[in-house]
């Protein structure tokens, strides 16, 4: 494994999720903001380590691998962060949907391998606007705050809906997807 600012920028939103813990409790007012401007700057490095990487022709199997590992470990650490503040019932189902379609499609993706067929469930738009959604929607969410006399946690909880609603059309473009390469391997 080669370290090449592309991974760094990866291994940040892993080292990330502690800070964005710790910063979310810190018992100060402005926590909850930091947190969430946290969570968005690791969001950021989500777009720009996959862009580095093809740009600089710095791809490699093991930044493949780390990148999807670190969106999910952030996410699923601010969605259990999310619901702990607020567990309301539309919460908790709203983080089970999305960490419980990022299971199912990464076994998926993993059984696909398997079989030789994973390019039936490469990365989709639907995917990438899943993914745009959550990160500015959880962010939104953890920074709480009113900004320019609006909620940003209300603004956060609607893209975290619309979030769900891509995160559950997305994981049906998958697996209608792999229904054949499924089919033929049952």
């Amino acid at each position: 494994m080669r370290f090449n600012l592309p991974i760094a920028l990866t291994w940040f939103r892993i080292v990330a999720i502690p800070l964005v813990v710790v910063v979310f409790y810190w018992p100060a007012p402005w926590a909850r903001p930091a947190a969430g401007l946290l969570f968005g700057l690791a969001g950021i490095t989500d777009y720009l380590d996959g862009y580095l990487a093809r740009r600089l022709k710095q791809t490699s199997n093991f930044g493949a691998f780390l990148d999807p590992v670190a969106d999910k470990l952030i996410v699923a650490t601010a969605l259990v962060l999310l619901v702990e503040a607020d567990p309301r019932p539309v919460i908790a189902i709203a983080a089970a949907i999305i960490i419980g379609r990022e299971i199912t499609v990464s076994a998926l993706r993993e059984w696909m391998s398997q079989i030789g067929a994973r390019s039936h469930v490469a990365v989709s738009w639907f995917g990438k606007w899943k993914t745009a959604s959550q990160i500015v929607g959880i962010g939104l969410m953890l920074y709480r705050d009113i900004f320019l006399g609006q909620s940003m946690y209300q603004l956060g909880e609607w893209l975290l809906y619309a979030a769900v609603a891509l995160t559950l059309w997305s994981m049906i473009d998958y697996l209608r997807a792999a229904g054949p390469a499924m089919r033929a391997n049952d």
